[in-house]
Parts: C-alpha cells; structure tokens; sequence
C-alpha cells in the first residue's frame, strides 16, 4: 500500500508539474500574439505624435523629435473631421437598426413560417453571398439616381441594408429554440408577431449583439459606396473619405491620417465595451450549427 500511494504521488506530482509547464507556455503564447496585435497599434500612436515630414524618415524612427499633441486638433481643423465623424455614426446606426429589423423579420420567417418553397428561397437567398458587392455598385447606383438618393443619407443606408449574412445568422438561431415554446404560447393565445416579438427576440438578444457589432462596422468602414454616392464631401462624406482627403499633390500627411484613424476608432470601441457581456455569448451561442 505504502509503494502504491508513493507511485500514485509521484504521478500526480509529474501530472501537477506538467499543467503548470502547459499553463505558463499558454501563457507565453497569448502575451506573444497580445503584443504582435498591440505594435502596429503602438506604431500608429506614435505615428501620429510624429512632427510633419518625419513620418517616413530614412532610418525610420520610432520616436519623433517631439511629441505633436496638436495633430489630434488638426484634424478637425485642416478638414472637417467632426462632421465626418457625425455623418458615419448616423449611417452606421440608421444601417444597423435597419439591417437588425430586416434580418430579424426574415429570418423568424424562414425559420418558424410554413410557406410554398420557403427553403429553396433561402438558399436562393443565401446564394447571394457569394456575389461580390462591387458588382452591384452600378445598379445601385442607377437605382438611387432614379430614387433622388444621391448625396443623402438613406442613398448611403438603405442599398446595401438587405444582405443574407444577418439573415442567415439570426435563422441558425432560431432554429435551435425549441417548437414547443411557440406551441406554449399559441395555447396561451399569443399571436405569430407577439411570438417574434416577446419571445424570439429575447432570445435572440446576444446573436442580434453580434450582428449589430459586425454591421456596425461594416457601414462605419465602407469607403467604395460613400465615395460614389456622395457628392457634396464636404458635407456628406464619412470617417472613410475623411481620412483620404489627407492626401494632397504635396504627399499624404501620414501624421494626421494615423491621428485620424485612432479618433475614429473610438465608437466602435465604445459600442463593443457597452455591448460586452451580449458580444460574448453571442459568440458563442450565435447558433450557426443550426437544427
């Protein structure tokens, strides 16, 4: 007995001293990758603190020779920035409220209605995904010349508030809900959009997160459409354009475009922190396995 429990504690010593070793080697790794993600971020800080003209110096330098805190008012300044920035909070959020009604009709629909080829148009739906969405630029844009969209913010919201990505993602979710919950309710009397609304919904709150962040972004860095279908920039442009008007016969001030680029970043950095705990599980229950 006495051999057994000196062999049993001595495997559970190797056993204890091999979790720590494959602990502190996980350890090692994350903060490797953690910091190859913080150096261009870092470079881009430090970039934008760069006096003009010493950003892309021959040897290149970390540190410029001082520290311009200024360039973060120039960029208001030599361009309007704020405007810019105001422009794309509007047509991120309009195209976020939109895309998540949108996406939550059609997909409850396509997940909990009974109607004539309801699955061979889902996947005709779905298909769509796999079109580049450069090649709808021109009859969007000869739609919204016919609509009088141009230079206006639904001409930048609503073309492309219609896509199946959200579509698709809120139907995996819903499909793992349970039938017998909606059964429940129509025994209690509830009606087909009280069952969407009170109950699906709820459930959907963490995938609709997801989907929010993943169309705010989108909206918040598209360049192509806005380039196209703005034509007053100065007051119709967004984040996008804003940045590029940095660029000039004389070069690209590179100082302001990096102090530019950390400014714009801190709305969705702030959407992502408000809507934190829901991004989270929605991540990981955002049903794409399906039913």
């Amino acid at each position: 007995m006495t051999a057994n429990s000196q062999v049993r504690r001595g495997q559970a010593t190797r056993n204890h001293t091999r979790r720590k070793a494959g602990k502190a080697i996980s350890q090692t790794v994350l903060w490797i990758i953690t910091a190859l993600f913080l150096v261009p971020f870092l470079y881009a800080i430090l970039t934008a603190l760069k006096p003009s003209g010493e950003e892309l110096t021959v040897p290149l330098t970390v540190i410029g020779s001082s520290l311009q805190w200024d360039n973060f008012v120039k960029v208001f300044t030599e361009q309007p920035f704020g405007r810019y920035m105001l422009n794309s909070l509007i047509v991120a959020a309009l195209g976020t409220v939109v895309v998540l009604i949108v996406s939550a009709l059609a997909a409850f629909a396509f997940a909990r209605l009974q109607f004539w080829a309801r699955d061979k148009i889902f996947l005709g739906y779905l298909a769509t995904m796999m079109i580049p969405g450069e090649l709808f630029v021109v009859p969007l844009f000869l739609l919204a010349v016919q609509f009088h969209w141009v230079n206006s913010y639904q001409g930048l919201v609503l073309p492309f508030a219609f896509g199946a990505f959200g579509t698709f993602l809120l139907r995996q979710f819903f499909l793992t809900v349970p039938r017998e919950i909606d059964d429940a309710a129509r025994v209690d009397g509830a009606g087909t959009l009280r069952i969407f609304w009170s109950i699906m919904l709820p459930f959907a709150r963490p995938t609709l997160s997801v989907l929010a962040v993943f169309t705010f972004l989108n909206y918040w860095n598209s360049f192509l459409w806005p380039l196209i279908i703005t034509t007053d920039v100065k007051t119709m442009a967004t984040v996008p354009l804003g940045l590029a008007f940095f660029t000039s016969d004389q070069g690209t001030q590179w100082n302001l475009v990096m102090a530019g680029s950390l400014v714009s970043m801190l709305p969705t950095a702030l959407l992502a922190i408000a809507i934190q705990r829901n991004l989270t599980k929605g991540l990981l229950t955002s049903g794409l396995g399906g039913r």
